[in-house]
């Protein structure tokens, strides 16, 4: 009874299946199905010759068919994909065959060859002097000695691209501490030449080209396969120490520019307004030059004129001479001449008339001028004008005289 039989253990007298039956049963199947027969019940089975009959055919297309499966996975299992911004790196058996594009691919599958996709567009940063953020500072870095004696902390940032991956992977062991050491080499050369004036503020972008030259030139003599792309300076202070002292050189000379602009700016506005006046008094003194020699010439002019008159009748030219300049004279002066020889106590002056006559156009004549003036009467006599005086300065006298 087999043991799955629901009657098992249960009928009367019958105990535990017999085990050696069970695994002779086992025994005949498993030499059915691979090709061996039994000849009864009880008598020993024959061996079958191999691969005979239907049994043996079907198991060897199955062991055809699996060995054609593992085939077609294997060489399935060659193709990959590179995408952009990175390149595939074939290695047979460990040495290096091609650098293959983006796109689909094949290979030889493993073990025989092997491909590694290497990342060329990503940018990666190295970073100096600091770790994560600047206030993480690394002394060890960013400590450094100017040319002039000094020291300065200097934390900068370098990011670089690859250019050859086949030299990023074969050519050096730890290409990323390759870069951070050539930019602690290069930025120490660079700023050990340099004055700390110049690395703490107007320098600061030439020490930056400076440094990415170098570090380039120190990575391709390496052929380390990468390409510096940016150096960028975050902080480049004096110590901790000294820092206050530095701010306050710093505002000094920022104050000096300022100084410096503001002087500039008043020499910008006054040297246009200077050069204008003296551009005016040129003019005017040109003026001037051209009024005093027209007006010498005039003169010369009018003294040649009076000389011929004067040749012709020196006694009237004389007397016209005269009397043109006590007229001009006379003319500008607010004095009053008063002839006392009358013996007169009381005189009255004309003080409205004689006023007007100082006003500029007003001339006198010569007579009114040589008459005597009028007299106030006293309170015993009426007033009385004095009789008029012969006029013996004359034209028509002197020119008697003169004759």
């Amino acid at each position: 009874m087999p043991p799955n039989d629901p009657q098992w253990g249960k009928r009367p007298n019958e105990g535990p299946p017999d085990l050696d039956e069970m695994l002779r049963k086992l025994n005949q199947k498993l030499s059915g199905l691979f090709g061996r027969r039994s000849s009864g019940p009880s008598g020993p089975s024959e061996p079958t010759p191999p691969f005979s009959g239907p049994s043996n055919a079907f198991f060897g297309g199955s062991i055809a068919f699996i060995v054609v499966l593992i085939l077609a996975v294997w060489l399935a299992s060659g193709f990959y994909i590179v995408d952009e911004g990175r390149r595939g790196v074939v290695l047979r058996l460990g040495k290096y065959i091609e650098t293959t594009m983006p796109g689909p691919r094949w290979h030889v599958p493993f073990p025989i060859e092997s491909v590694e996709v290497v990342n060329v567009a990503g940018v990666r940063t190295v970073e100096v002097g600091y770790r994560g953020t600047p206030k993480n500072k690394q002394p060890q870095e960013a400590l450094m000695l100017t040319d002039d004696e000094n020291i300065v902390d200097v934390q900068f940032a370098i990011q670089y691209t690859l250019k050859g991956p086949e030299d990023y992977l074969f050519n050096n062991r730890n290409p990323d501490d390759n870069v951070l050491q050539a930019a602690e080499t290069a930025i120490r050369e660079v700023v050990g030449k340099s004055k700390m004036d110049f690395v703490l503020s107007q320098g600061r972008s030439e020490v930056a080209s400076r440094v990415k030259s170098l570090m380039q030139q120190i990575l391709d003599r390496y052929k380390t396969g990468i390409n510096i792309t940016t150096v960028n300076l975050q902080n480049v202070q004096a110590p901790e120490q000294v820092l206050a002292a530095f701010e306050d050189v710093v505002r000094a000379g920022q104050d000096r520019e300022r100084f410096k602009n503001e002087g500039q700016a008043y020499a910008n506005s006054v040297v246009p307004n200077a050069r204008g006046v003296a551009a005016r008094l040129t003019e005017e003194a040109n003026g001037y030059k051209q009024t005093a020699i027209a007006t010498a010439t005039g003169d010369a002019s009018r003294f040649r004129q009076i000389l011929a008159e004067y040749e012709k009748a020196p006694g009237v030219t004389r007397e016209r001479l005269y009397l043109e300049s006590m007229q001009q004279i006379l003319s500008n002066t607010s004095k009053v001449i008063v002839d006392q020889k009358a013996g007169q106590n009381l005189i009255y002056l004309p003080l409205d008339k004689l006023m007007s006559l100082t006003q500029p156009g007003s001339t006198i004549s010569a007579q009114g001028m040589d008459a005597p003036l009028p007299r106030m009467a006293t309170p015993a006599e009426p007033a009385v004008a004095p009789a008029p005086t012969p006029d013996t300065r004359s034209r028509d006298a002197l020119r008697s005289r003169e004759r």
